[in-house]
């Protein structure tokens, strides 16, 4: 039984699905929160109507000898933000982002949160990857994953996906059967 509800860690719900060609002063930022700020930001975020995304995932822990489920942060510290120089300053005032960092290219970062919101939703369990190092490119043919694009990488004697977010260096990766994986040329 959750503690809390799930919060909205997509705003608005449609931000990552639609091809956004705003012709306003909006672009992607990288917050990077103080310790454990991430959801009391997106809160605020939520609050003044700013577009931002919080991967979050489900966990499941043993609190006292009882089952606690909580929504916790895939990327702890990171909020992606799209939104004008005036919600950037805005957002700072918050007094809870530690530094903001800029995107150069967005079209990538928007690709990468994508797939990493498909892998999220597909409720498969997922593993943290940081720093990482370039393998073969493939693509997922069939399966609940069809389309996504990935690294293959080899764990424990299992052939897992990795998603990235380039501009982070961190990615999740799930375990995948590889008659499933194309590679791409």
């Amino acid at each position: 039984m959750p503690i809390l509800s799930e919060e909205p860690c997509l705003y608005p719900e449609a931000l990552l699905d639609e091809i956004v060609l705003d012709r306003s002063q909006r672009q992607w930022w990288v917050l990077y929160t103080r310790a454990r700020q991430e959801k009391a930001i997106s809160r605020d975020l939520l609050g003044f109507e700013i577009p931002f995304y919080l991967p979050l995932v489900r966990k499941t822990s043993i609190h006292r000898g009882r089952s606690v489920v909580s929504h916790v942060p895939l990327f702890a510290g990171y909020v992606f933000l799209y939104g004008s120089e005036e919600e950037r300053v805005r957002s700072l005032m918050t007094n809870r982002i530690s530094r903001i960092l800029s995107v150069d290219d967005p079209g990538e970062l928007v690709h990468d949160l994508r797939q990493l919101r498909q892998l999220i939703t597909s409720n498969a369990p997922l593993t943290v990857e940081s720093r990482l190092v370039p393998g073969n490119r493939v693509r997922v043919r069939h399966g609940s994953f069809a389309g996504l694009e990935g690294t293959v990488l080899t764990r424990r004697g299992e052939t897992r996906l990795l998603v990235s977010i380039n501009f982070l260096q961190q990615g999740a990766s799930v375990e995948i059967d590889d008659y499933l994986l194309e590679p791409i040329g």
